[in-house]
C-alpha cells in the first residue's frame, strides 16, 4: 500500500510525480481539526475528507478532533507525536497565527510542514433577531458610548474573531483594550450564547451564522469583505455601514515535521487535486469559502508574512506585549 511505501520513504520524486487517481486512492489519512466540533476547522477538515474520498484521491480519512486554545493544544499534540507521519494532516489558519502569541505557545508552526492555504472566508457580525441593534451604525454607537459594555461571542481568543472585535473598535473610534471579547471553542456554543441573549453580538464565518440568518434567528449587521456576498446579497458589508473595516479569515493544511520530500510532495499533490474537484467546488459554494488555494514556496512566504502582520495588530490593540 502507498501508505506503508510513504512511511519508509522510498517512492522516488520521478514516480511520485506520475501518480495517478488509483494510485492516490491507496492513501489513508488522518486529518487533525485542532478545535471542537461544529466550528469552521471542524467543518474544514470534514469537508476535505468528503472531496478526498468522494472524488477517490484517498481510500480513507479520519477525522480527529483535539480542542483548546486556539488550536495551540492540537498543534502541540501534532507536533510532539505526529513528527514524521506522512499520514497525518493538521487543518489551522488565521486564528492560530495569534492564539500561538497570545497563549505563549511553546511550540510554534515553524515547527510543521506548510503544505497549502486552502480557503478563505469574510467574517460576519450578526444579533439576534430580537435584539435593538439594527445596523452597523447602532453597533458601532454601543461601542464608542462605553466598549467595556458590548459583549462579543467568537472562537477562540487572539483568533480572527478577536480580532476583528478589536479592529471594530478601533475602526469606530474607541479604545481597543477595552474590548468585552468572550472566546468560545466551538462555533455551537457561540450561536447558544447568542440566540440565549448572553452576549451582545456574535463573530464568526458567515458560513457558520448561515443557516440561522436564513431561518430568522440572527440579524446580519455587516460582513468583513470589500463586496457583497455571492451566496448573501442581502446582507451590507460593514463599509456600507460606514465602518471602514475588511477582514478576511483563510485556512490551510499543514503536514508534521520529519517527514521526507517524497511525503511531502505525495501529501501536496493530493491537496492540489482535491482543491480541482467538483466535489471541492461544491463544497465551497455550499459554505460560501473562497478558493484562496496557494502551495509550495509561495504559502510558505505568506505564512512568515501573516505572522508579521497579525503580531504588530494584536500589539496595536493591546492583547499582546
Amino acid at each position: 500500500m502507498l501508505r506503508s511505501i510513504l512511511k519508509r520513504g522510498a517512492v522516488t520524486a520521478v514516480a511520485l510525480a506520475g501518480l495517478s487517481t488509483a494510485a492516490f486512492a491507496q492513501l489513508e489519512l488522518k486529518i487533525m481539526a485542532p478545535a471542537a466540533p461544529g466550528g469552521g476547522w471542524d467543518g474544514t477538515a470534514r469537508s476535505m475528507q468528503q472531496a478526498l474520498t468522494a472524488s477517490g484521491i484517498a481510500k480513507s480519512v479520519q477525522v480527529t478532533n483535539v480542542n483548546g486554545a486556539g488550536g495551540t493544544i492540537g498543534l502541540a499534540q501534532f507536533v510532539n507525536s505526529a513528527k514524521g507521519d506522512g499520514s497525518q494532516l493538521m487543518v489551522n489558519g488565521f486564528v492560530m497565527v495569534g492564539a500561538i502569541l497570545l497563549n505563549k505557545s511553546p511550540v510554534n508552526l515553524s515547527q510543521i510542514t506548510p503544505i497549502a492555504r486552502i480557503t478563505a472566508e469574510a467574517e460576519v457580525i450578526v444579533v439576534p433577531t430580537d435584539s435593538p441593534i439594527k445596523n452597523a451604525k447602532d453597533l458601532a454607537d454601543r461601542v464608542k458610548a462605553d466598549p467595556a459594555k458590548v459583549t462579543w461571542a467568537g472562537g477562540s481568543a487572539g483568533g480572527v474573531d478577536h480580532i476583528m472585535a478589536a479592529l471594530f473598535a478601533g475602526a469606530v473610534g474607541a479604545d481597543a483594550t477595552k474590548v468585552n471579547y468572550i472566546p468560545f471553542s466551538g462555533g455551537g456554543e457561540a450561536l447558544a450564547a447568542m440566540l440565549g441573549g448572553r452576549v451582545t453580538a456574535g463573530i464568526s464565518g458567515y458560513g457558520e451564522f448561515e443557516g440561522q440568518i436564513k431561518a430568522g434567528k440572527l440579524r446580519v449587521i455587516g460582513v468583513s469583505s470589500g463586496a457583497r456576498l455571492p451566496n448573501a446579497p442581502d446582507a451590507p458589508t460593514l463599509k456600507e455601514g460606514g465602518v471602514n473595516l475588511e477582514v478576511l479569515n483563510w485556512r490551510s493544511v499543514m503536514a508534521p515535521a520529519g517527514i521526507t520530500p517524497e511525503q511531502r510532495k505525495v501529501l501536496s499533490d493530493a491537496i492540489e487535486k482535491m482543491v480541482k474537484t467538483k466535489e471541492w467546488a461544491e463544497i465551497l459554494k455550499a459554505r460560501g469559502w473562497d478558493d484562496a488555494y496557494l502551495g509550495g514556496a509561495a504559502f510558505e512566504t505568506f505564512l512568515k508574512d501573516e505572522d508579521a502582520r497579525v503580531t504588530k495588530v494584536l500589539k496595536d490593540v493591546g492583547l499582546v506585549k
